[in-house]
C-alpha cells in the first residue's frame, strides 16, 4: 500500500526504512532532555517534528509503524533505563535478563507510538489530507491519544508522558483544563507546526504555535482554588534507609527505633514517613512501638501518617499508611495503596515465573479501594497515594471530584531507593508538580532516598531535601479549597479535543477537494 507521489516541496533523498528507524529511535531517545533533571522542554518540540517528518516521508502504513515504533522504543528505553537497578541490584535478576526485561518493556511501549503514527499516515491516505491538517491535528490528536492509551491499558505505564515536560514551561498552564495528555496534544501541535516551517503556511501554524505559547503563559497566572482554613505545620522524613538493610532482619530494630526517634523528636500538625518506613506487619513489631507513636500524638497533639503493611488475612495483604490522630492516639485512618505496580505489587497472569526470579519482598498484594477518604488533620484534609499512584493524574482527579468534602493537600509517600541514585527521583518529583497544577493543591512528598518535596498549588517546588541523606523538611502548608476543569472531566476535556481535532482535519480535507 503506498501513498500518493509527494508534492513539490515535500520531496527529499529516498531514505530507506531501516535508516529512518535508527533516526527515530535516536531522537526518541533524545526525548530524556527534555524531562527533569535537564528540563530542555523544546528539545521535546524538535524530537517530534523530526519523528513526524520521518513518518511523513514513509510510502508504506507499515514504514510509518515501524519508525512509529523505533521512537516509542527510544523514548521509553532512555526515560526508564533506570528500572535495571531495581531488577537486577535490588530483585537479584542477573544483569542480562534485566537489561532484556526492560528491552522488552520499551518495545511494547514503542507499539502505542506505532500505532499512533500508523493511524495518523492511514487517515491522511484515506482522507487525501493535506500536510498542515496532518502536521497540526491527525498527528498530535493520535500522539496524545496513544499517551492516554499507554496510561490505561494493561493498568497502564504513564511514565514520561510527553506532557510531564512542560511543567514549569508555557504549556503547563493548561495542565488544571485538559491535564497532562492535553498538555501533550499541545506540545506535539507545536512540533507539528514547527515542521512547517518550510511550507507556504509556515508564517500561520507558528503563529498558531506562538499563541498557544503565549495563552499557556496567561493560564499559568490564573488561580483555580483558593485558600481555606488555617496553615498546617509538617514534619515530613526522609530516612535514607539502604533498601539492602531495609528488609534485612539484622537491621530491623535499628531501623524501626530510628524511625521511632525522629517522628517523635519534635511536634507538629502533620508527621508523615515514607512508604512502608514500617516494614513489618502490626502483629510483628515490638509491643511498645504503635503506642508509643500514640502517645506522643496525644502528648503533642501532632497528626502521625506512617507507611506501613497490613495484613487482613495470611493471604491478603496491602501496602498501607496509617492516620494516628491525637485526640485518640490510635491509628483510626487507613489508607491501601489500588493502582499496584505490575510484577513488583501483583503478578500478572501467566507472569509468576518471571517473579520468582526475583526477591522482591511484598510483591503480590491487594489492592485498595479506588476512592478513598482523606485524613482530617485540623482545618486541612489531608490526602495520601503511595509512589506509583501519584503517576495516574486522573485517578487523584476522581477522588477529589467524588467527595463532597475533598482533599486540600495532598500528600504522596515513596520508596524510590529501588531505583539507585538515577533520574527516576526527579522524574517523579515532575510528576508530582504536575499533579499540583492539574488540581490546584499543595503536595507533599515524603520518601526514603528523595526526593521529598513541598510543593505549591502552583506547582512550584518551595523547599525540598537533598538526594540520598536523612533528613527532615519543615514546612508551613496552606490548603487550597475548590476545583479546576480537569478535576470535573478529568480526561473527557482532552479526549473531546482530541476528537475534534481529527473531525477538522475531515473537514478540511473536505474543503480542499470542494
Amino acid at each position: 500500500m503506498r501513498f500518493r507521489r509527494a508534492a513539490p516541496g515535500e520531496t527529499t533523498t529516498p531514505r530507506s526504512t531501516r535508516s529512518r528507524m535508527a533516526i527515530a529511535a535516536i531522537s526518541g531517545a533524545a526525548s530524556v532532555l527534555s524531562f527533569a533533571p535537564f528540563g530542555w522542554w523544546p528539545v521535546q518540540f524538535l524530537c517530534l517534528a523530526l519523528l513526524f517528518y520521518q513518518v511523513l516521508r514513509t510510502d508504506t502504513l507499515k514504514a510509518g509503524a515501524l519508525v512509529g515504533w523505533a521512537f516509542g522504543f527510544g523514548w521509553c528505553l532512555a526515560n526508564t533505563h533506570w528500572l535495571v537497578i531495581a531488577l537486577n541490584q535490588f530483585g537479584g535478576l542477573p544483569l542480562p535478563l534485566a537489561v532484556m526485561a526492560i528491552a522488552l518493556l520499551a518495545a511494547g511501549m514503542g507499539a502505542y507510538a506505532g500505532m499512533a503514527m500508523y493511524g495518523a499516515l492511514w487517515l491522511r491516505r484515506r482522507w487525501s489530507l493535506p500536510l498542515p491538517a496532518a502536521n497540526l491535528l491527525v498527528l498530535p490528536a493520535l500522539w496524545a491519544t496513544f499517551e492516554w492509551v499507554r496510561g490505561w491499558l494493561f493498568t497502564g505505564f504513564p511514565w514520561a508522558t510527553s506532557g510531564y515536560a512542560h511543567n514549569a514551561a508555557p504549556l503547563g498552564g493548561f495542565a488544571p483544563v485538559v491535564g497532562v495528555y492535553g498538555v501533550s496534544m499541545l506540545a506535539a501541535m507545536c512540533a507539528g507546526a514547527l515542521l512547517l516551517g518550510m511550507h507556504r503556511i509556515r508564517w500561520a501554524a507558528l503563529g498558531t504555535a506562538a499563541a498557544v505559547l503565549v495563552i499557556g503563559f496567561a493560564l499559568r497566572t490564573v488561580d483555580w482554588t483558593h485558600p481555606v482554613g488555617q496553615p498546617i505545620s509538617v514534619r515530613l522524613i526522609q530516612g535514607n534507609t539502604p533498601l539492602l538493610q531495609k528488609f534485612d532482619a539484622s537491621h530491623t530494630e535499628a531501623t524501626l527505633r530510628r524511625y521511632q526517634r525522629t517522628i517523635t523528636s519534635e511536634a507538629a500538625d502533620l508527621i508523615a514517613t515514607p512508604e512502608t518506613a514500617v516494614m513489618l506487619f502490626p502483629h510483628q513489631l515490638p509491643p511498645d512501638y504503635l503506642p508509643s507513636l500514640g502517645q506522643f500524638a496525644k502528648r503533642s497533639g501532632s497528626h502521625l501518617v506512617v507507611g506501613i503493611p497490613l495484613m487482613d488475612s495470611p493471604t491478603q495483604y496491602a501496602n498501607s499508611v496509617i492516620g494516628i490522630p491525637p485526640e485518640s492516639g490510635l491509628p483510626t485512618y487507613r489508607y491501601d495503596k489500588h493502582h499496584l505496580v505490575p510484577f513488583g505489587e501483583f503478578i500478572p497472569p501467566g507472569f509468576r515465573w518471571f517473579t520468582n526470579l526475583m526477591q522482591i519482598p511484598l510483591g503480590d498484594q491487594t489492592r485498595g479501594k479506588a476512592i478513598q477518604p482523606p485524613f482530617q488533620v485540623k482545618s486541612q484534609r489531608v490526602l495520601p497515594d503511595i509512589c506509583y499512584e501519584n503517576v495516574f493524574g486522573e485517578e487523584i482527579a476522581d477522588q477529589l471530584a467524588a467527595d463532597p468534602k475533598p482533599a486540600t493537600i495532598l500528600l504522596n509517600v515513596s520508596e524510590l531507593a529501588w531505583y539507585g541514585e538515577s533520574i527516576a527521583i526527579p522524574q517523579h518529583v515532575q510528576m508530582s508538580q504536575m499533579r499540583s497544577i492539574e488540581t490546584g493543591r499543595p503536595l507533599l512528598a515524603a520518601t526514603n532516598s528523595g526526593a521529598t518535596v513541598v510543593i505549591d498549588s502552583h506547582g512550584n517546588i518551595v523547599s525540598s531535601l537533598p538526594y540520598y541523606q536523612a533528613g527532615v523538611l519543615k514546612a508551613s502548608v496552606q490548603g487550597m479549597e475548590g476545583t479546576t476543569p480537569y478535576i470535573i472531566l478529568g480526561n473527557k476535556l482532552f479526549l473531546l479535543l482530541a476528537a475534534l481535532a481529527v473531525g477538522g482535519a475531515w473537514l478540511w480535507s473536505r474543503k480542499n477537494m470542494a
